[in-house]
């Protein structure tokens, strides 16, 4: 099992920045790839980003390319979004998962990933 926290989410203004965080804990000796997902009121949980266990391949959503950066650091259980030039749009809970790694494989489909966090709220007002 591995457990999945959120963090860094907020209230923030059209143009800002946030950086996100998960933590993960548990079975974290185990090889994952990450993703950031997001639901927005009324709608489903999108793909946003997503990066494997050695970082050498990521994934973004159309939507969010050229603004977001997703990184991790493996010492620290922890992986990170870094979300710039935010737009109201971007309104969202966001969440965390994780899918054994499979080499340079990343899942954009929610069913494709085994852990996911409680989410964390980002708020973009115009």
């Amino acid at each position: 099992q591995v457990q999945l926290v959120e963090s860094g989410g907020g209230l923030v203004q059209a143009g800002g920045s946030l950086r996100l965080s998960c933590a993960a804990s548990g079975r974290t000796s185990s090889s994952y790839t990450m993703g950031w997902f997001r639901q927005a009121p009324g709608k489903e949980r999108d793909f946003v980003a997503g990066i494997t266990w050695s970082g050498g391949s990521t994934a973004y959503a159309d939507s969010v390319k050229g603004r977001c950066t997703i990184s991790r650091d493996n010492a620290k259980n922890t992986v990170y979004l870094e979300m710039n030039s935010l737009k109201p749009e971007d309104t969202a809970v966001y969440y965390c998962a994780a899918h054994p790694d499979l080499g340079s494989r990343i899942y954009r489909a929610r069913s494709g990933y085994n852990y996911w966090g409680q989410g964390t709220r980002v708020t973009v007002s115009s």
